[in-house]
Parts: C-alpha cells; structure tokens; sequence
C-alpha cells in the first residue's frame, strides 16, 4: 500500500483527477479501448466533476461501477445515477457506461447478462475505490451473505450480496476482480478511515475486505 497524504480535500480532489486520466492515457495509448471503473457515493464527487471536463479520447473508455444497489436509475440511492450527474456529462458523456442494474425483481435474476456486459472490460484498466469507516470497499461489507464467495480466488466477476445495514441487495465486483485491476487507486478523508485503513493492513479480508485489493493500492488521504 502506498499513501497520498494532501494538505486538504479541495487538493486531493483535483490531483487524483490528473492522476487518473494520466492513467486512463497511459492505458489508451497500449490498447485499443480502457476501462474505469468507478464508487459510488458523494465523496469522489468533486474528482468526477473535474475528469468530466478532462480532454481525453472517452470514445474509447468504458465506464462502470464498483457495485450498485439493486434499484433503478431513477432512484435516488441508484449509484448509477448519481454517475450520470457527475461524471458522464461535458467531455466524458463519450464514454460508453455499462451499469450493473437490470430491471429484475432480485440481482440473481440478472447476473449473468450483467456478467457478460462486464466481462470483456476486464480485467479494469484503472480502478477508483472507496471504503467506509467498517473497513468495507465496494460491496465486500463484513458479516455480508456471500462474502467468503466474493473473496475467493476463484470468485465470479460479480456477486449478489446482502448484508447487516447496507439496505437494498447489491451487486458487486468480487475482490479477485478488483485487485486485478491494472492502477489501484482508494479515496478516503477524515481520521477515523485513516485509522481505518491502518487497521486493515493487520486484518484477514473477512473482517477487513479492504485488505484484499491493498496490496498494489494507492491510497489517497485528506483530513
């Protein structure tokens, strides 16, 4: 694990956007397309709103999530609406968005058409991650249903999962996916997941599933 500390969240937001379309570049200029896969939530907010303006060839970046709850995009708590507002408008509303919803009434329904929309972008070009003060990333949460099966070698590419306080079912990628990825990059403020991600570099991946992709991560931190 490497570590990013900045002077201040307003910093941090605007370097890790030149760090990931520096990336995104690097992977365009040895391959035909790139893929980035991207959290949810508010806090890379402000890291979307300035690579959303970025001028790079986005015709050939395919853009997805870490993992989405299991409501339509017209839902306030779907992460791939919240995308759609931040990140795919301006310069990359080129890219191709590939999200991780079908309209079924429950994820096991779906997997294998989200699967096979996936799979083809793998493994990820450049990875931008987050993780909650619980230590989880994606939709790897301690105590979840079928974490030992999303942290398995031999995982599938995504994994229903439900878990203790994480409200709708989810759909994640699964931990061997994610720590494949080509740049590993991971988004936290504050003391407590400072702290946080400490702690995870001690634990076993059941009770801290950070740890499974932080091996080659870059972690970038801000008070």
């Amino acid at each position: 694990m490497n570590l990013v500390e900045y002077p201040d969240r307003e910093l941090m937001m605007f370097s890790l956007a030149d760090t990931l379309a520096a990336d995104l570049n690097l992977a365009l200029r040895q391959n035909d397309r790139a893929s980035f896969c991207v959290p949810g939530g508010t806090t890379p907010g402000p890291v979307f709103d300035v690579l959303s303006g970025v001028k790079l060839d986005w015709g050939r970046v395919t853009v997805f999530l870490n993992d989405e709850r299991w409501v339509p995009e017209t839902s306030d708590r779907s992460n791939g609406r919240l995308l759609r507002s931040r990140l795919l408008k301006g310069e990359a509303a080129a890219a191709q968005f590939v999200p991780l919803y079908a309209d079924a009434p429950e994820p096991e329904a779906a997997i294998a058409n989200l699967t096979a929309a996936i799979a083809p972008n793998l493994p990820i070009s450049v990875l931008l991650l987050g993780m909650g003060a619980d230590m989880h990333t994606a939709s790897l949460f301690p105590g979840a249903d079928r974490l030992a099966e999303a942290l398995a070698p031999d995982a599938p590419v995504l994994v229903p999962m439900r878990a203790p306080g994480a409200g709708e079912p989810r759909v994640t990628l699964s931990a061997r996916v994610l720590a494949d990825a080509m740049a590993i990059h991971i988004l936290i403020t504050g003391d407590e997941k400072r702290a946080a991600i400490e702690r995870a570099r001690h634990l076993p991946a059941e009770e801290a599933p950070v740890r499974a992709v932080l091996a080659n991560a870059t972690v970038h931190w801000a008070a």
